[in-house]
């Protein structure tokens, strides 16, 4: 059995109606496209906008940036300059200040070369004068009179180093004075006369049973150099006038 729809038979008036529904449709679309395309248009014209505002902006903003960056260059060329030129003259100062220094050390070595051989000198003098004056006038320490003296005695060591400098050494069967001679007695002298026991015990075993005394002679004497010689037990050899005088009343045995 056969299922067949009822199909109603177009008519003149039945298609300009579909036509014309149509053709409504149509417009419609066309109005809600042309209107999509105005909106489109429309944000795509803002977003030029936009774009073209963003790039003035940077554009801008690049253009500061590169004129602050080529300021910044100049003011750091400027200061390098000014920093090497600064340099520059402070290596000339120091040229000229290093000029300045070696003259005055070729100066003061000059100077120290004169002012050692005036001390050597002086040294030598008095040397010579108490050695002297010790052979000539048969000077006694304590009482004693010694018959050999020994003059500049310098020991050294198996390295041929100096281990002791005796200037003037008095010598008899039972005693030994050691005497430091010096142009101007120092508190440093002192100490040096003390330091001569030990090498000369050392050095010359065949004195081991001998006393030992010490003395310090000078040309000149300051009163508190003389007090500390008098507490350590050292004579003080000095020149008085046109003599020497020997103080021995404090001595002591080393």
């Amino acid at each position: 059995m056969k299922n067949m729809t009822n199909i109603p038979t177009a008519t003149a008036e039945s298609f300009w109606a579909a036509l014309q529904a149509l053709t409504e449709r149509q417009a419609e679309t066309d109005r809600i496209l042309t209107e999509k395309f105005a909106e489109t248009t429309e944000k795509f014209a803002e977003t030029t906008e936009r774009q073209a505002e963003t790039d003035r902006i940077l554009t801008e903003k690049f253009a500061e940036t590169t004129e602050r960056q080529a300021e910044t260059d100049r003011i750091l060329t400027e200061k390098f300059a000014e920093i090497t030129e600064r340099q520059a003259e402070t290596n000339r100062q120091m040229a000229k200040t290093d000029q300045q220094m070696a003259k005055t050390d070729r100066q003061i070595s000059r100077l120290e070369k004169q002012i050692g051989g005036v001390s050597n000198n002086h040294g030598l003098f008095a040397e010579e004068y108490f050695i002297n004056s010790l052979e000539d006038s048969k000077k006694t320490l304590l009482g004693e009179k010694f018959d050999k003296l020994i003059k500049t005695k310098i020991v050294k060591d198996e390295n041929n180093r100096t281990k002791g400098e005796f200037d003037i050494v008095l010598i008899n069967g039972k005693s030994v004075a050691i005497v430091e001679v010096k142009f101007r007695a120092r508190d440093k002298h002192v100490e040096q006369v003390l330091e001569k026991v030990k090498p000369f015990r050392d050095r010359f075993p065949e004195y081991k049973n001998h006393q030992l005394f010490l003395g310090l002679a000078s040309m000149v004497f300051d009163e508190d150099i003389e007090n500390r010689c008098k507490e350590k037990g050292i004579a003080i050899i000095k020149q008085v006038g046109d003599t020497v005088v020997i103080h021995d009343e404090n001595l002591k045995t080393f």
